[in-house]
């Protein structure tokens, strides 16, 4: 994931709220590690992470331990890390932005799950609150499928990442063979772990419908990290959905 663009999806939010409104709090949904959360909450956003992996939130709060000043945010409240599931999220207070990148959404294979969580994020923002996700767009899918197998090749880390798609629903697993190499008793030995992983694509208007219908009173789809409307060739869909 090191290569990952985590500083265009905060640039992409930083943005998002200029246009509609600075936030003081905001909810991650998908958090993860933690890679989008300490730097949001190190800018002064009071940041509440929610992952449905307790392994994750774990890394994510050793990750803001060992940083400068990492005790002191725990200290002064202005993040906490909670073990939910994006679909039945809730916090005793409304937020001012709920923010899902890293295609988080696309770990929901139900139409009723995105469902739910739209709803639920829309009764978990205050009036004027903002919704910000990115998912990829269904033929980023097909393109995968089309231009596998991925293969990386570094010192100490390799994998082979091989893709199998079920056009009838644009839901595809992701298989990943992952070869790590360390040093035991002087001698290079290797490690191999597999994970496999599912993702759903969805029409985009589609998803637009289902944010009206939960409730928001504007709606909006953007490509690739640029303020510019999506069309078929848009690789991440990012949607501002805003409440009235």
């Amino acid at each position: 994931m090191e290569d990952m663009p985590y500083p265009e999806w905060i640039r992409f939010a930083r943005t998002a709220w200029e246009k509609h409104g600075i936030p003081a709090s905001v909810v991650e949904l998908g958090c993860g590690t933690g890679s989008l959360t300490i730097p949001l909450v190190k800018s002064g956003f009071e940041v509440t992470g929610i992952d449905l992996s307790a392994d994750m939130l774990s890394v994510a709060r050793q990750k803001l331990e060992e940083t400068p000043q990492g005790n002191r945010f725990f200290r002064e409240g202005t993040i906490r890390w909670i073990h939910q599931d994006m679909r039945n999220w809730e916090l005793p207070e409304p937020v001012d932005s709920v923010i899902s990148f890293c295609d988080s959404i696309n770990y929901l294979l139900k139409e009723e799950d995105i469902i739910r969580t739209f709803r639920q994020t829309y009764q978990g923002l205050k009036s004027g609150g903002t919704f910000l996700f990115d998912v990829h767009h269904p033929n980023t899918f097909v393109r995968y499928e089309e231009e596998q197998p991925f293969v990386l090749d570094e010192k100490s880390i390799s994998y082979i990442w091989t893709c199998d798609l079920d056009r009838s629903n644009y839901e595809i697993e992701h298989h990943l063979s992952i070869f790590t190499r360390a040093e035991e008793s002087g001698q290079d030995v290797y490690h191999r772990f597999e994970e496999v992983h599912n993702q759903r694509a969805y029409d985009p208007d589609w998803m637009k419908r289902q944010l009206y219908e939960a409730g928001f009173h504007e709606v909006n789809i953007y490509a690739d990290f640029e303020w510019q409307a999506a069309d078929e060739d848009t690789s991440r869909l990012f949607f501002v959905a805003v409440k009235k």
